[in-house]
């Protein structure tokens, strides 16, 4: 089976790669690309979208269907890490430590568990102490990260940035939290069940947000659409901001689950 994967990833590594010769210079002004589109947008996008940031113009307003169709890949890409890695298995051992002693108990029944509380805690079988400055840095770094991140998702449509750069930021600060502390700690506060919604909520709002449009008559990301609900002013400002939200959380929750599954091997009681 391995054998039938390598060849069949041998093949198409080769077609895409003989496919790249019928492709133009890198930088070619002559390609079609250059021709058209690009002088079309640089000329135009200003006076069109209103928006000053030309990327975000392109990506959520000239090729929304090309942008809405990325973001399902990347929830596609954490669907397809959770189902490979989960592992639904009951666990088999379990570790508490005993918090006033320091003595780790190693439980291999599944009916003698211990409750963890103030007095044990469950812990991993490589347990090894925190870091007090580590911990302490993170847990102030962390938030500052987060306010980081809804301001690059915020300002896309001004600055270089937007949901995709947002949400990676936004995603790292839930693997720092994990690795400064312990995978179990990111598990209580960001449940595996929430991940999951999230990540769909946030491809259903970019979709919400260009199908409605075309439900009040227009195509699909047809800002204008939103004029008798939100007014005339940045109206395609605040539509690109709705999109870029929906793309932050779709890739913040896939971020989490790429993680989660990787480092534990879809347990998700230990991790790094």
């Amino acid at each position: 089976m391995k054998l039938f994967g390598f060849i069949i990833v041998c093949l198409t590594g080769g077609l895409l790669l003989y496919g790249t010769g019928e492709l133009p210079d890198w930088g070619d002004p002559h390609s079609p690309a250059s021709i058209h589109l690009s002088n079309d947008y640089i000329e135009h996008a200003m006076e069109q979208t209103e928006v000053p940031n030309l990327v975000t113009a392109v990506l959520a307003d000239y090729r929304g269907y090309d942008t809405m169709f990325e973001t399902a890949v990347v929830f596609c890409a954490g669907l397809a890490c959770f189902l490979l890695l989960r592992d639904f298995r009951p666990k088999k051992e379990y570790y508490y430590r005993h918090v006033p002693t320091g003595v780790v108990l190693h439980v291999k029944n599944n009916e003698r568990q211990i409750a963890p509380g103030k007095e044990f805690e469950d812990v991993d079988k490589d347990w090894v102490p925190s870091d007090t400055i580590i911990k302490t840095v993170c847990r102030i770094l962390i938030p500052f990260i987060q306010i980081y991140a809804l301001y690059v998702v915020a300002h896309g449509d001004f600055s270089p940035g937007g949901g995709f750069q947002g949400g990676v930021i936004f995603g790292s600060s839930f693997i720092l939290l994990a690795i400064s502390y312990n995978l179990k700690t990111l598990m209580k506060r960001v449940s595996e069940k929430f991940l999951g919604i999230f990540s769909a909520a946030g491809v259903l709002v970019y979709v919400g947000i260009g199908a409605f449009s075309m439900v009040l008559g227009g195509h699909f990301l047809d800002y204008s659409q939103y004029i008798p609900f939100f007014g005339e002013h940045h109206i395609r400002a605040l539509g690109m901001l709705g999109v870029e939200i929906g793309v932050g959380m779709a890739v913040t929750a896939v971020m989490a689950i790429i993680y989660i599954n990787i480092v534990s091997e879809g347990r998700h009681d230990e991790g790094l």
